[in-house]
């Protein structure tokens, strides 16, 4: 602490009035970086969850390159779009299990089918209430597909009508869409 003189040549120390500005000013601060705090936090959880949608494309992406023998035909192309919401596939390759080691080997549409199941499992893991659609068509000189995924997000926002107070909001169904050529 540092003492100043008076002209008589006596000490004081800091009046009460000094302390408790300082006080104010130090608290407004720590007010300050704790709602930066909160805001960086959140804004974390949403690029998780857009890495994730875009991670889980990827991953069918790399499933209908393995398996163009189904991709590429015509099943494929002039279904109506592949659905899913949650676990539940709809409007996907009808196909049988196939069991590995049975003897048969499986059909690229088997494959297919179970590779969008497991897809399905994946998202409805990570993503909180997720929608997919998976649309393949000839554009005339190759086969195109896209995948678009949609979920829920919570984020925080702040809402300057409440005199700056941070406030949780949801984010309507953000989407993330992948291009495909399988």
């Amino acid at each position: 602490m540092t003492h100043r003189q008076k002209s008589g040549g006596a000490e004081r120390g800091f009046s009460l009035v000094e302390v408790l500005v300082a006080l104010v000013v130090l608290s407004v601060g720590l007010l300050g970086i704790a709602k930066m705090q909160a805001l960086a936090l959140s804004s974390t959880s949403v690029a998780s969850m857009r890495s994730l949608a875009a991670l889980e494309a990827d991953s069918l992406a790399a499933a209908m390159h393995e398996n163009r023998g189904f991709w590429t035909t015509a099943a494929a192309i002039t279904a109506p779009p592949i659905q899913v919401q949650g676990a539940a596939v709809s409007n996907g390759p009808a196909a049988a299990i196939c069991t590995v080691g049975a003897g048969a080997p499986c059909t690229p549409t088997q494959v297919a089918a179970y590779d969008l199941q497991q897809w399905a499992n994946n998202l409805a893991a990570l993503l909180p209430n997720d929608t997919a659609t998976v649309t393949c068509f000839n554009n005339g000189i190759r086969i195109d597909c896209t995948v678009n995924i949609n979920w829920s997000e919570k984020a925080l926002a702040i809402n300057t009508q409440s005199q700056g107070q941070a406030t949780t909001a949801t984010i309507d169904q953000p989407s993330y869409t992948l291009f495909v050529e399988p």
